[in-house]
């Protein structure tokens, strides 16, 4: 929807691509379904659920058995995103390293887009 052809709208590394996996085996779900809401201090939010069922308007990103679908409203903001998976000695979590992202809060849970990208409903 808002690619440049060939050239999928977020990429996966490989721990990213290896957690991914290890939970849709685990859940037993065709994949995670990747978007964005409004929330948080800096107005935005990512979220990612289990899905059982593909739609026609998902984009679909495929890595090394890994599948994530980019829901239709987050595929502007996500565009040249890297999502990768960190283990610390604290905790473990998906990051997004992306460069749409003009601002993000103190705790890392919410960001702010650049404003010449249209809000999602």
């Amino acid at each position: 929807m808002f690619g440049i052809p060939g050239n999928p709208p977020v990429t996966l590394t490989r721990a990213a691509a290896a957690r991914i996996r290890d939970l849709m085996q685990r859940e037993g779900a065709a994949g995670l379904r990747i978007g964005v809401k409004k929330g948080g201090c800096a107005g935005m939010e990512y979220t990612m659920e289990y899905v059982d069922e593909i739609t026609p308007d998902d984009v679909i990103v495929e890595q090394d058995g890994a599948r994530v679908m980019i829901a239709p409203m987050a595929q502007m903001f996500l565009f040249g995103t890297e999502i990768d998976y960190e283990v610390s000695l604290l905790e473990s979590s998906f990051r997004f390293r992306n460069p749409n992202v003009t601002e993000a809060c103190g705790c890392g849970e919410s960001i702010r887009f650049d404003e010449s990208l249209a809000s999602p409903e």
